[in-house]
């Protein structure tokens, strides 16, 4: 088989945890009842805090991390294969956290991780200001990971987060690597969101012959923070399989896994890099 079906949870989470994963968590179940073997959160699954002081208070070192414990406890329960999009995880000195993604197996193990590598350091003509160099520390490691169902077996998944989607030569290390799909779990702005979120996902689907699978936050969060949703899935090809409107949700798709073979072969261009001068 090569067929593989895929979801991805759209939430607007809160500045606490707790009513996060529990709404996380109803979602989740939600897209295993309709046959999800791969699931994916947004970015900032538990946490949506904006004042540096109280996220940096909230946050759980890993082994401590009450959310990431439930996610291991709920992927077990379920068998299902649960990609965490982010939790933000408390680092030994606190003067900065992680906005680490984490793939946890139907055994609920962590199976990897991935710490988010480009910062978002903008101001946006909307009015809003983000600085996130000033409150994560940012990860030097990209990540291919490896996902095993009863139906593929060897699948391979880069996982990125969010604003990485901008940066093309990410895509194309992983795909290179051997990535059949690429992640980007997100907490896009709206006012970017509306411009690129789409075009970027369909950009980084078509450039490696991936299929892209990109959960994303919605509506609006504390202090006012809005998020664009849109949480997407793209065949190799650049087609869109599925996409969610503005409200939380579940969307799915069966990926066929031939796709990726297919689109490379009808165009090769991760084998035609050439060396060049500027």
């Amino acid at each position: 088989m090569t067929k593989l079906t895929v979801a991805c949870v759209q939430m607007t989470a809160d500045r606490e945890d707790a009513p996060s994963v529990a709404m996380a968590s109803e979602l989740i179940r939600e897209a295993q009842a309709r046959g999800a073997s791969y699931i994916q959160t947004p970015e900032c699954t538990s946490m949506m805090e904006p004042s540096k002081k109280l996220l940096l208070a909230k946050a759980w070192p890993e082994e401590e991390h009450p959310a990431l414990q439930a996610f291991q406890a709920l992927a077990a329960e379920l068998g299902i294969w649960l990609h965490i999009g982010s939790l933000i995880v408390g680092l030994p000195d606190q003067e900065k956290a992680a906005n680490r993604g984490y793939m946890i197996s139907p055994e609920g193990r962590i199976t990897a991780r991935y710490d988010k590598i480009h910062m978002f350091d903008v101001d946006i003509p909307d009015g809003q200001r983000y600085q996130e160099s000033a409150t994560f520390e940012a990860g030097k490691q990209a990540v291919l990971t490896g996902i095993d169902t009863p139906d593929h077996v060897g699948l391979k998944l880069g996982m990125t987060i969010c604003y990485d989607v901008r940066f093309g030569a990410l895509y194309r290390s992983l795909a290179k690597a051997g990535a059949d799909i690429l992640t980007a779990p997100a907490a896009f702005t709206r006012f970017t969101g509306q411009a690129h979120w789409s075009v970027l996902q369909r950009a980084r689907a078509i450039e490696t012959g991936c299929f892209v699978v990109s959960a994303g936050q919605c509506g609006t969060h504390a202090e006012g923070r809005e998020t664009y949703g849109h949480s997407i899935i793209v065949a190799p090809w650049g087609e869109v399989l599925e996409e969610a409107g503005e409200a939380p949700c579940v969307i799915t798709a069966e990926l066929d896994l031939e796709r990726v073979q297919q689109a490379r072969n009808m165009v090769p261009s991760l084998n035609n890099d050439q060396a060049f001068s500027l």
